[in-house]
């Protein structure tokens, strides 16, 4: 909680409170009580991927993270994913993530052996592993796409055989160690290019270069592997997913799956992201899924380093901060998946185990990050990024958005892909709360409303009555044109939940 003077009218200071979500943290138990609502997906078909991408767990556990089952105990991760019905696993592939010294990038220094060892674990719990390279030795985005250090000097004939290689190894090194690898994702989020390369011809070569690896591995090992291709801004709409399908398919890509990634703050309308998933199901006869979401279950910050998502943060917000709008947000992305039809096939959330390292201050954390790499980056990443990762290394961005708490025990949004088949049901209480707004002229009475709008956890709202804190509010009115945020309460049944109003005095026209 950051607590902030605005002003003092007396002995009384009105207080900001920022990041605190209005429902309270909701936590799974170890009852058969759900502890979320969940609306039953409809038309949700057997065998439909319910993954998560777990990249950090090592550098994590390597840290001194130890993640918790429902009643409070330490369990392996994977059974507690496992029991909650998840049944795939994503794990991003660098090339090389360490500088010249052998100190680590961060963001989970995922290698080929980090790989390897994530994919063994998944396969002990009978979970099966989505392989996503991003031929990169570091973060590849659309914002970037560098090219490995050992690949740059290295025409495009030459890179292609260098990804091919690759490819082939560090799959063989897998299955070679009995992981169950399902799907193979050639690049990560490839809208601007890949490995350094922009022209699609170029990065079409590519493609087919790791495709070719993966389809030979996969006939060495009598093993059915599919090949996916991963691009992002669904909300761009139609005609820009299609003009990737076309390209695609004009120089002849041979891949299996086209994935997207769905962000609900960026990436506009569940309606769209079927629309447009449909239309590439449709128009190539290609699978369809989404490679990475999530959603912020809170404001909290739990290791001091700014979080993607906060309260400050001017993106749209389409469900509360808390833990059921997570799982909801959750839900609906499963749905618009499955409304695609036949062609639709699942749906991965993204690091819902990255909460923080332990440590007392700032300090001690801060030496775990650059020790093991669970923060998103190290300061040794600057070698390779200097742009980014040189100048914003440090913590995790995401602990608010897992779906662990900080100590980490699992939220009861973690149950939604157990219950997404069935529906489920729970007891009724208030999720959010409206912020209330006044303006008011200077020196004119203060009518703070009486009543706020509430949203209880299975989604309804209503209109309750609100109190107050008392404050001089003539002085108030009388102090010069500035915000003030007054602090209330909302009371029904045996649950209090706290809210505030931002008041506004403006100048008298």
């Amino acid at each position: 909680m950051n607590i902030k003077d605005i002003t003092r009218i007396g002995v009384m200071t009105i207080l900001l409170i920022l990041g605190i979500p209005f429902g309270g943290w909701v936590f799974a138990d170890s009852s058969d009580r759900p502890g979320i609502f969940v609306k039953k997906v409809e038309g949700i078909p057997e065998g439909f991927i319910k993954g998560v991408d777990i990249s950090s767990v090592i550098a994590l556990e390597n840290s001194g993270v130890v993640f918790l089952n429902t009643k409070g105990e330490a369990q392996d991760i994977f059974q507690t994913l496992k029991e909650h019905g998840v049944n795939y696993i994503r794990v991003r592939v660098w090339n090389d993530p360490y500088d010249e010294f052998g100190n680590p990038y961060g963001g989970g220094t995922n290698d080929v052996q980090t790989a390897v060892a994530i994919g063994k674990r998944a396969a002990k719990h009978g979970l099966k592993l989505c392989v996503a390279f991003h031929y990169s030795d570091f973060w590849a985005d659309p914002s970037k796409q560098m090219v490995p250090k050992a690949w740059i000097d290295l025409g495009i004939d030459a890179k292609a055989d260098a990804l091919y290689r690759f490819t082939k190894d560090a799959l063989t090194a897998m299955l070679s160690e009995g992981v169950d690898v399902g799907i193979v994702q050639i690049g990560n989020e490839t809208t601007t290019g890949m490995a350094g390369e922009r022209s699609w011809n170029n990065v079409t070569k590519l493609m087919n270069a790791g495709s070719r690896a993966v389809r030979e591995v996969s006939a060495d090992y009598a093993k059915e592997i599919m090949v996916a291709v991963h691009f992002t801004n669904p909300e761009r709409g139609v005609a820009e997913y299609h003009r990737f399908g076309t390209i695609l398919n004009s120089y002849k890509v041979d891949y299996d799956i086209f994935a997207s990634s769905y962000y609900p703050y960026w990436h506009g309308t569940l309606a769209n992201l079927t629309t447009v998933l449909k239309d590439i199901a449709v128009s190539f006869g290609k699978k369809v899924m989404v490679a990475e979401t999530a959603y912020a279950y809170t404001y909290m910050d739990g290791d001091n380093f700014g979080n993607t998502i906060s309260s400050m943060s001017s993106v749209p917000k389409p469900y509360p901060i808390t833990v059921q709008g997570q799982a909801d947000a959750i839900r609906d992305c499963i749905q618009a998946v499955v409304d695609v039809g036949e062609a639709g096939i699942g749906v991965f959330y993204w690091e819902p185990a990255w909460i923080p390292v332990p440590g007392n201050s700032y300090s001690e954390r801060f030496e775990l990050w650059e020790r093991y790499g669970a923060g998103w980056a190290t300061s040794f990443a600057g070698t390779y990024d200097p742009k980014d990762a040189g100048i914003w290394y440090g913590g995790s961005s995401w602990d608010n958005q897992a779906l662990f708490d900080f100590h980490g025990r699992p939220l009861a949004s973690l149950q939604v892909f157990k219950y997404v088949n069935t529906g489920a049901e729970t007891g009724l209480h208030i999720d959010a709360v409206k912020e209330a707004a006044v303006q008011v002229a200077a020196g004119d009475p203060i009518l703070l409303p009486q009543t706020v709008t509430v949203i209880f956890n299975d989604g309804s709202t209503a209109e309750l009555d609100v109190t107050w804190e008392e404050l001089d509010w003539q002085a108030i009115s009388t102090a010069g044109p500035q915000d003030y945020y007054v602090s209330g309460t909302v009371t029904t049944g045996s649950q209090t939940v706290q809210t505030r109003c931002k008041l506004s005095i403006v100048e008298k026209r």
